[in-house]
């Protein structure tokens, strides 16, 4: 990843990402200990731009001229005494991963990391995050991964998006399917695997 210079303060992309960082974090590191055990060798930290690829893959972007024009941006939220994730690369919130960027097939990603303040709790700072989306013209596509696992999230997750606008295309990663939404579904586990490096072969 590299520094992103360009971003304007307060401007947002077609397409976003926004992800309880811890969360992911733990779920990486369970199919981590699972899938070593299970396939007898040693599996290395996820590549987060792989990773947030795959979730923009599976939110229905696609590749267009190379990317050439098209922009992801990638939240990550995370407890104000987490400084990184264990169980990706990059890892540390302050020096790699805030205000980096990288480019692939389809466009730029932009990274932004926002520890979660004393005031408030990761699960409502992550719902103020998406309220603000679903209001931002702007954005068309939004791809949420929370820890729908934890009592209630669920519920207000669903709630917060029973009215979103139309032209918006939320998609919800989980690891396993959730009970009715109006909005798209998608199984987290799959965008892991491949950040992972573990083949279809492998568990197939």
């Amino acid at each position: 990843m590299e520094k992103n210079d360009n971003r304007q303060p307060g401007s947002w992309s077609q397409n976003v990402i926004i992800a309880d960082a811890d969360y992911i974090d733990q779920v990486a590191f369970n199919l981590i200990v699972n899938f070593e055990r299970m396939l007898g060798r040693r599996i290395p930290p996820a590549d987060l731009a792989r990773w947030a690829e795959c979730v923009a893959l599976d939110g229905g972007l696609r590749a267009t001229n190379d990317g050439e024009g098209q922009q992801t941006q990638v939240v990550l939220i995370h407890e104000k005494k987490s400084t990184q994730m264990h169980n990706f690369l990059p890892t540390h919130y302050d020096s790699e991963l805030h205000e980096q960027a990288f480019r692939g097939p389809l466009g730029e990603f932009v990274v932004n990391a926002y520890p979660v303040e004393d005031v408030t709790t990761k699960d409502d700072f992550l719902l103020d995050v998406l309220s603000t989306m679903l209001a931002v013209e702007e954005v068309k596509r939004i791809m949420v991964v929370s820890n729908v696992e934890r009592q209630g999230m669920f519920d207000r997750l669903r709630h917060s998006l029973r009215d979103a606008p139309e032209g918006k295309t939320v998609t919800v990663f989980a690891m396993q399917p959730l009970p009715g939404g109006a909005f798209r579904q998608e199984i987290l586990g799959y965008s892991l695997l491949q950040a992972l490096g573990i083949r279809a072969e492998e568990i197939g």
